[in-house]
C-alpha cells in the first residue's frame, strides 16, 4: 500500500498551558513551515495519528512522565507510531522522558534537581556531533526533578551533567533532551510567576544545581543568545530528518 502524503509539516504536543512552544514556535515560524499545536491541559485532544505529519515535537511540563494521565499515554502511543512511520520525534524535558518510556526506558526522581542555567557535557561521538554540532560544554536551561535514568535499548548517550547523567540521547531518527532548548525570557517569567511548592525548598537544599530567581534572570542575559544558537543547530538537524 502506498504511504499517504503528509498534510502538515509538524505536530507539537503541549501538555500544560504554561509550557508553550517558546523558541520552538519562533523557529518553526521563521522556517515558514505548517505546524499545529494541541494543549492537553487546555482540553485539546491530541490527534489520533501522526500519519498526516512530517515531524513530531513533544514539549515539557510540570507533570511526571509516570503520572497516569490519558494524554501522556496517548503521547507515548503517537511517539511509537511516529517511529513506525519514519516521523522524527524531538522531546523537550517531559517530552524526552516520554520518548524514553515509549521505548522501554525508565523515568524516576533524581537525588538532586536542576533548575536554572547550567552546563552540560556533550560527548565525543558522531551522533552527538550530528545533533549538537561543535558544542561541547554549552550552558542550557534546566527545570526538572525527574529524568530518564535508564535509556531505551539501542539509544546513543549524547550528553550529561553532574546532577543528571542522561541529559540527551538519540534513538534512530529521534532526539530526547532533558533540558529546555526552547526556553525564552517570557517563558521563564511565566514559570517563575508560579514556580510550584517544591522549588523554594530546593533553592536552599541544592544551591549548586538550583538557582534562585534573581540569579536565573541575570544568567539569561548571558546565555539566552547562545541557547537560541544551539537550538537552531538542534532543530535544523531534526528538520533534516523530517519525513519526505
Amino acid at each position: 500500500m502506498a504511504q499517504a502524503t503528509p498534510l502538515h509539516d509538524v505536530l507539537v504536543l503541549q501538555h500544560t498551558i504554561e509550557d508553550h512552544p517558546g523558541y520552538l514556535g519562533q523557529w518553526l515560524n521563521d522556517q515558514r513551515v505548517d505546524w499545529q499545536v494541541f494543549c492537553a491541559e487546555a482540553g485539546q485532544a491530541y490527534p489520533d495519528s501522526v500519519a498526516p505529519y512530517r515531524a513530531l515535537a513533544v514539549l515539557g511540563g510540570e507533570w511526571s512522565a509516570n503520572d497516569e494521565r490519558p494524554s501522556l499515554r496517548h503521547a507515548e502511543t503517537l511517539i511509537r507510531e511516529a517511529d513506525a512511520l519514519g516521523v522524527p520525534v524531538i522531546g523537550h524535558c517531559l517530552g524526552g522522558q516520554l520518548i524514553a518510556r515509549a521505548f522501554g526506558g525508565r523515568v524516576a526522581r533524581l537525588p538532586q534537581p536542576e533548575v536554572g542555567w547550567l552546563p552540560i557535557a556533550v560527548h565525543e561521538a558522531p551522533a552527538a556531533r550530528a545533533w549538537f554540532g561543535d558544542a561541547r560544554l554549552p550552558t542550557v536551561y534546566q527545570w526538572h526533578y525527574d529524568s530518564f535514568v535508564e535509556m531505551p535499548a539501542g539509544a546513543q548517550w549524547l550528553a550529561s551533567s553532574p546532577a543528571c547523567a542522561h541529559q540527551a540521547f538519540a534513538l534512530g531518527i529521534h532526539l530526547a533532551m532533558q533540558f529546555h532548548i526552547e526556553i525564552t525570557p517570557d517563558k521563564m517569567a511565566d514559570w517563575l510567576a508560579e514556580p510550584g511548592n517544591v522549588y523554594p525548598d530546593a533553592i536552599a537544599r541544592y544551591p549548586d544545581s538550583v538557582q534562585p530567581p534573581e540569579a536565573m534572570r541575570a544568567a539569561t542575559a548571558r546565555h539566552q543568545a547562545d541557547s537560541e544558537a544551539l537550538a537552531d543547530v538542534i532543530y535544523s538537524a531534526w528538520r533534516a530528518r523530517w519525513r519526505g
